[in-house]
């Protein structure tokens, strides 16, 4: 009888019950510098910036003045500057976004992603592995950022959004990294490819910008119905979009929401309509066949967006959810990983 991580799902099964790493080769950064940074970016983003302590983060969405999604980020708080963690395919679009409100503010930005190099480790092991390597988890909170020294080069350690299992960031050199990741694996963890990275986040039922989300999202439908957004603060004060949100959050929601589904058969494709009594009523963003350690077979996960109305009948009358030759099952996230 195999073991979990000697079967072909030992990838996902690292990440579920081992550790895993994976090179974080699509994450960007920007660096906000300037006397004015803290005030100015604080009203640019959908989060409180001005209330972090030195060292923490926040998720944030940057919006426009109809309250639509122009990028999402992470801003973590340094003595002498923010930064902001994005992906690479928003850097560029994110960057002449705000830099376009730089108007009599002492701010510069600068895109820093080729000066570090990032690792992913994740999984229930990951702290028990970086302590066999000489470093020390830092704070358990999510989204803090430690600076400390590994065989005498500087490494940021932060600790990452992680909705399933621990999962850290680990920022230095090109050189440091590459030693890190030598001895990470000798301690044990598994180099995963990005497909599995995937199916871990379909599981988290994190949406990614760009697939679950787009500019044509408000910030309240790429949240499940009642689960608070993590990229929003009410009480801030005034930012970019802040009207439209807090109109909706006043006037009681949106008319879609994000959600995740079990699907029944054919795999479809992102994009595919969701139907409910033969009428449209949602699309399908992400979807993966996923295969979880000791089950015995793949279940079909996909992520979306769907018409609040259409959920609450779902739910209250047992309506189904159709696509092409198949059905949705609406589930909680993150899924229930046996």
């Amino acid at each position: 009888m195999t073991t979990p991580l000697q079967s072909a799902d030992a990838p996902l099964a690292a990440l579920l019950r081992a550790a895993a790493i994976a090179p974080l080769d699509s994450t960007a950064w920007l660096r906000v510098t300037g006397p004015d940074r803290l005030r100015w970016l604080n009203g640019m983003v959908t989060n409180h910036i001005q209330q972090l302590a030195p060292g923490a983060g926040c998720y944030n969405f940057a919006l426009n003045a109809q309250g639509q999604i122009q990028a999402d980020l992470t801003a973590f708080l340094l003595e002498d500057s923010i930064l902001l963690e994005t992906s690479r395919d928003q850097i560029a679009k994110l960057l002449a976004h705000l830099d376009r409100f730089i108007i009599m503010d002492d701010v510069e930005l600068a895109d820093i992603t080729a000066q570090r190099s990032g690792l992913l480790l994740a999984g229930p092991n990951a702290s028990r592995l970086l302590t066999a390597i000489g470093l020390s988890a830092g704070p358990t909170e999510p989204l803090q950022r430690t600076p400390l020294t590994w065989r005498a080069a500087a490494v940021d350690l932060i600790h990452a959004h992680s909705p399933l299992v621990p999962r850290f960031e680990l920022w230095a050199d090109s050189a440091t990294i590459a030693a890190l990741t030598a001895d990470l694996i000798a301690a044990g963890a598994i180099a995963v490819s990005p497909e599995s990275l995937e199916d871990l986040r379909i599981l988290e039922g994190t949406p990614r910008y760009g697939t679950d989300i787009s500019d044509r999202n408000l910030p309240q439908e790429t949240a499940p119905i009642g689960v608070p957004s993590r990229a929003l603060h009410f009480t801030k004060g005034c930012y970019l979009g802040q009207e439209i949100v807090e109109r909706i959050h006043s006037r009681g929601g949106v008319h879609r929401a994000f959600a995740g589904f079990v699907l029944t058969g054919p795999q479809p494709t992102p994009g595919t309509v969701l139907e409910a009594e033969g009428k449209p009523a949602g699309e399908l963003t992400s979807v993966a066949a996923i295969s979880l350690p000791d089950q015995p077979a793949p279940i079909q996960l996909a992520l979306g967006i769907i018409r609040r109305e259409t959920m609450a009948n779902a739910q209250a009358r047992n309506l189904t959810l159709t696509y092409p030759g198949g059905t949705a099952t609406p589930i909680a996230l993150p899924y229930a990983v046996p």
